[in-house]
């Protein structure tokens, strides 16, 4: 099966747990790095129209849908759509029906037209991109001129010793708790797996920069844990 295909059907099986195995995984900093991304997306002026790639349950665009100047309207795609329901009925309980709207999508292949886009956003998605060369050319065609990403992903520590415990917590512990609470544990043994796998910034910074992106940043934060990349088009 392909790799989108699993994943696919990997995040349409966890969809209703997710959020709260999420905060689990993350031991619930997710959120302060979300915060750090959405300052750096209205660092330069509130954007008009973003597009968030692989929103999943919605999370990053609900958060930055209540930061952004009325008027203003995010776009959610996900290839689940039982990810993309529970963040319907979040974004409905939270009243943000007039600035969120999700769809079905996938982000090698975006249904927008090129320069449609003030902003891209991807918050700990595009390491599960299948081609992900193809993914990232894909958010640089849609932006316009001057336009932004703001990726999110997590990552891994340098330190060795840190390197350790997180192994220690994110390969071994993790998979058995979330796998157990969420009767999938195949879906936890991939998520750390694939956070290992991922470009360090030595080879991302180089992919996003033959995508089309200039001016690329790289902030860590929590010991590298997580780090965001920031880039523009110009």
């Amino acid at each position: 099966m392909p790799k989108k295909e699993r994943i696919r059907a990997l995040f349409d099986h966890i969809a209703p747990d997710y959020d709260k195995l999420n905060r689990l995984m993350s031991m619930g900093l997710d959120v302060s790095w979300r915060k750090k991304a959405i300052r750096e997306l209205c660092r330069d002026g509130r954007p008009r129209r973003v597009l968030d790639v692989a929103s999943g349950t919605a999370d990053f665009a609900m958060d930055a849908a209540r930061q952004l100047a009325d008027g203003s309207r995010i776009v959610g795609v996900d290839i689940s759509e039982q990810m993309l329901a529970v963040g319907r009925n979040k974004v409905k309980k939270a009243g943000l029906q007039d600035k969120v709207e999700l769809q079905v999508a996938d982000a090698e292949n975006l249904p927008f037209d090129n320069a449609s886009f003030d902003n891209v956003t991807v918050a700990f998605g595009v390491r599960n991109f299948e081609h992900l060369s193809q993914g990232l050319a894909e958010m640089c065609r849609v932006l316009r001129p001057g336009g932004q990403v703001v990726i999110l992903e997590l990552s891994y520590p340098d330190n060795p010793f840190l390197l350790w415990c997180y192994k220690l917590y994110a390969v071994r512990l993790l998979p058995k708790v979330c796998g157990w609470l969420s009767g999938d544990r195949d879906a936890y043994h991939y998520l750390p797996a694939s956070i290992m796998k991922f470009p360090k910034p030595a080879q991302f910074v180089p992919m996003l920069k033959e995508a089309g992106f200039a001016k690329v940043s790289v902030r860590s934060f929590t010991f590298g844990v997580c780090r965001m990349y920031v880039a523009e088009i110009e």
